[in-house]
């Protein structure tokens, strides 16, 4: 009888605990959905770039949500505008890992916004994949980095057009937008090229403003520095809508790629979409490009078509980049057993997929990816045509051997972490 009187006890406390918990489910209904905050300028100049990107995520988490969620539970966007503000992408970080509560963020596209929000997730501990190539000279405990570095993209550029398949070129116009990305970007292209023998004096650089619309005078300049008996060549690291502006300009003044061809490192073929002109023969490096023919890639396309409900068949790098991230982090999630970041961020560590460039890519322990150069043509249809790509996928370095301090520097993440130690890191050529 005491047996079943205790037995008794333990049903009816359990019945009450059920119809307490079925009486107050508003107290855990955030915890039925794993949000997932996107951190785009859909305004400003760079909204040409962003804003696709926010729609690629949008659609990642639709199609998880369809496969069951993440660890049984779905996923929910949480979609912020910082409108191409630096100081504004720093107040959404704060708001997405603060108030929001989000598990992960997907976001940024300059190297300024990246680093306006570096602060905020190292300090409340968020985790952000940043999907666009950019200067390298960092690696964060809270930043994974899914776009390229400058030995996979910048450096290989270079390398090919001083090479005979690209032209022999010998001078050089270093063209940016006036931010950390491009002036990063070249001072270790600068060092490159003196560390090849290019003399200072075939070496030009430029700087203008976001936005910049008034590209005349640099054209002229341009052309100039072109005609002094040496094959010369413009990198471009300009971002944005100024794209669309410098190259009318360099098809008013006749600059077509045989005399001048411009190697761009921010325009692919979303930025080609509005195009009145297409700059056909002018090149750009990326790691993957839409024209790229895999079955993976093919998927990828259509995925993205069936997206847009056939409006939209464009995709480029930094929305492939984009999908490599969203997927190894859902892949470390389910490893992890759980979102928490810290978990999550070990478990990163190796994660791999066979992505649209038709190659395999693998986080590494330095919060970089291995992954595939490629250097595009753009033909008259406002597309690329590979016309050059690596053999393998190449390993990104964070830290450039061509910047003396930063090749004494090295990045590991793993247990016991280190950053930016004096392990002199060992290299492989691309």
């Amino acid at each position: 009888m005491k047996w079943n009187s205790i037995s008794r006890r333990i049903v009816l406390e359990l019945l009450v605990l059920q119809l307490v918990l079925a009486v107050i489910p508003s107290a855990g209904a955030g915890e039925d959905t794993i949000k997932v905050g996107i951190l785009h300028s859909l305004s400003g100049s760079m909204a040409i770039s962003e804003a696709v990107l926010k729609d690629t995520v949008l659609m990642l988490i639709e199609d998880q949500n369809r496969k069951g969620g993440l660890l049984g539970r779905k996923l929910e966007p949480v979609v912020v505008d910082p409108a191409s503000n630096w100081d504004v992408f720093a107040e959404r970080a704060r708001e997405l890992l603060g108030p929001e509560k989000v598990a992960v963020v997907f976001g940024c596209w300059t190297s300024a916004s990246r680093k306006s929000v570096l602060p905020i997730f190292e300090e409340l501990n968020g985790l952000l994949f940043y999907p666009v190539q950019y200067e390298g000279e960092e690696s964060s405990r809270n930043i994974f980095y899914t776009g390229a570095a400058p030995n996979q993209q910048a450096i290989p550029a270079v390398r090919y057009l001083m090479s005979k398949e690209g032209g022999e070129v010998r001078r050089w116009v270093l063209l940016g937008t006036d931010y950390v990305y491009p002036r990063t970007t070249n001072r270790i292209l600068s060092a490159y090229l003196s560390a090849q023998g290019v003399s200072p004096d075939d070496i030009m650089t430029i700087y203008r403003p976001f936005g910049y619309s008034e590209w005349r005078e640099i054209v002229g300049k341009i052309k100039a520095f072109g005609s002094e008996g040496k094959k010369t060549a413009v990198i471009s690291t300009i971002n944005g809508d100024a794209n669309t502006y410098f190259y009318r300009e360099l098809a008013a003044q006749e600059v077509n790629a045989n005399t001048i061809p411009v190697m761009a490192f921010s325009i692919g073929e979303r930025e080609l979409l509005g195009a009145d002109i297409f700059p056909v023969g002018h090149l750009a490096a990326w790691n993957y490009f839409h024209s790229i023919k895999s079955a993976e890639n093919e998927a990828f396309v259509k995925m993205w078509a069936d997206f847009t409900e056939q409006r939209d068949k464009m995709t480029n790098d930094p929305m492939e980049a984009t999908f490599i991230g969203f997927r190894i982090w859902t892949q470390a999630v389910v490893q992890a057993g759980t979102t928490d970041v810290n978990a999550v961020r070990q478990a990163m560590y190796g994660q791999r997929i066979k992505a649209p460039s038709g190659f395999e890519v693998v986080m590494n322990t330095n919060h970089h990816l291995s992954k595939p150069v490629m250097i595009g043509k753009i033909n008259s249809s406002g597309t690329f045509d590979v016309i050059w790509q690596s053999i393998n996928p190449v390993r990104a370095d964070a830290w450039s051997r061509y910047i003396p301090d930063s090749a004494k520097r090295t990045a590991d993440w793993t247990f016991p972490w280190v950053c930016g130690g004096c392990v002199e890191p060992k290299f492989k050529d691309w």
